[in-house]
């Protein structure tokens, strides 16, 4: 085995903290990837990771070479990418993932539109209401709403979102209006994905000085749990209660007049929308493209900035 291909995979193995893990992103198996370290510490005279049967990490030595070999790698893999051409046709597997909703309405468009614009790639969409590990699943680019934790991944801001309160007219004109949090608790509720009997809303509030805000937390007890935003949106829309959902999920309702907007002054601040992706200043053409086409659909859509 060649000495650049010993490096990708300790690269992937370090990164992925596992042999199994790493062999999937490589697509190769993972007795070739143990393989392939073992052989580089046996020529290198040193010990690069501490193994255990629960976990992989790098050790003082490994995390130096490891540094390195990350820009022998990404050396490696630019000057490919040049010898192709900035320019060059995307093609081959993208996986993309989102949650449920927003991957239905906001990126699977952009998914149709990529993939008839270039017709050598083909994507699979992952589209579930959880994190997903890009390196354990093998996904090359993901939509994340909120704050990001720190980490190696490239992140590109493509809007925000608001966290609102809604309910129908019909709801409103039955029940009234909500002039304060603490007077939830006279109406009836709507929660998503929460089966408990009580949960915890969180807004703000204006706090000692005009500039202040105050975090406010209120406990409720929901008339109606369901488990996707959809029925909590169409539970609202048919007029029982007042459900809490993100701005992009109902700006359709909104626009239509099926919902109102309520306590809006007691908003959280907006969510941050951001593309992540694993792939750095020279990613492949099929990534590139595909965030460049998706980023400037998002930052054009008003329910998103």
């Amino acid at each position: 085995m060649d000495r650049l291909t010993e490096m990708q995979i300790y690269v992937a193995v370090a990164e992925c903290e596992g042999f199994a893990a790493a062999a999937r992103r490589l697509g190769i198996s993972p007795p070739v990837a143990t393989r392939a370290v073992a052989e580089l510490e046996a020529r290198l005279g040193v010990k690069l990771l501490n193994r255990t049967t629960r976990y992989v990490r790098v050790t003082d030595a490994g995390q130096r070479y490891l540094e390195d070999a990350r820009r022998v790698v990404v050396a490696a893999d630019e000057a490919d990418e040049a010898a192709i051409g900035v320019n060059g046709e995307p093609r081959g597997h993208l996986t993309v993932t989102a949650p449920v909703l927003f991957g239905r309405m906001y990126v699977m468009p952009g998914i149709v539109d990529y993939l008839q614009r270039f017709p050598a790639t083909d994507v699979a969409a992952l589209f579930v209401d959880r994190v997903v590990n890009l390196l354990e699943e093998g996904v090359d680019v993901a939509l994340r709403i909120g704050d990001l934790d720190d980490s190696s991944f490239h992140a590109l801001r493509v809007g925000s979102v608001r966290r609102l309160l809604c309910a129908s007219p019909d709801y409103i004109a039955r029940c009234g209006l909500p002039a304060h949090p603490n007077e939830l608790v006279n109406h009836q509720l709507i929660v998503a994905m929460n089966l408990g009997t009580s949960v915890e809303w969180r807004f703000m509030q204006q706090g000692k000085t005009l500039s202040a805000r105050t975090p406010l937390a209120i406990r409720i007890k929901p008339r109606l749990s369901v488990t996707s935003n959809d029925s909590a949106i169409d539970a609202a829309v048919r007029g029982l209660g007042i459900a809490r959902v993100m701005s992009y999920q109902i700006a359709q309702e909104l626009e239509q007049g099926k919902l109102k907007i309520l306590l809006s002054e007691f908003e959280p601040d907006a969510v941050p929308v951001h593309i992540v992706h694993r792939e750095g200043r020279y990613s492949s053409a099929k990534v590139r493209q595909f965030i460049d086409l998706l980023a400037e659909r998002l930052r054009a859509n008003k329910s998103l900035n």
